[in-house]
């Protein structure tokens, strides 16, 4: 991927939850990425750049009396996993969702996105030291 271009916040997402191509059924991937403005999956096929596609996320009973929520995102970029060549990283944008499944959205951004921390570990930090 060239020069990095968010401008929102990502964390690594802690939580499995499939991503679906909303007409078919069909898996997509399962999130691994996410902002507030979009996500990061896993996929086991490449997907074109600038693709819209409508979509659907499902398993939100945790966070959500909705079962599911559904939207359209376009692919940002895609490439192949640099430690396993049989998935596919996969970057999305969200393009259009309602304001209730927007908020839904925001809600598994704030409980499964796990903020990036920095390494500052010293030896007091294990056991041995």
């Amino acid at each position: 991927m060239a020069a990095e271009q968010r401008k929102l916040p990502r964390r690594n997402f802690s939580y499995y939850m499939r991503v679906l191509n909303k007409e078919t059924g069909e898996l997509i991937g399962q999130i691994t990425d996410i902002s507030t403005g979009g996500f990061k999956l896993e996929s086991n096929k490449p997907l074109p750049v600038n693709l819209d596609m409508d979509l659907c996320i499902d398993q939100l009973n945790q966070i959500s009396t909705k079962s599911f929520i559904v939207f359209s995102a376009r692919t940002r970029w895609c490439e192949l996993d640099p430690y396993d060549p049989t998935i596919y990283n996969v970057g999305f944008q969200l393009v259009d969702m309602t304001p209730m499944d927007y908020d839904i959205f925001v809600k598994m951004f704030n409980a499964y996105g796990e903020k990036k921390q920095a390494h500052h570990k010293s030896n007091t930090d294990y056991i041995w030291g």
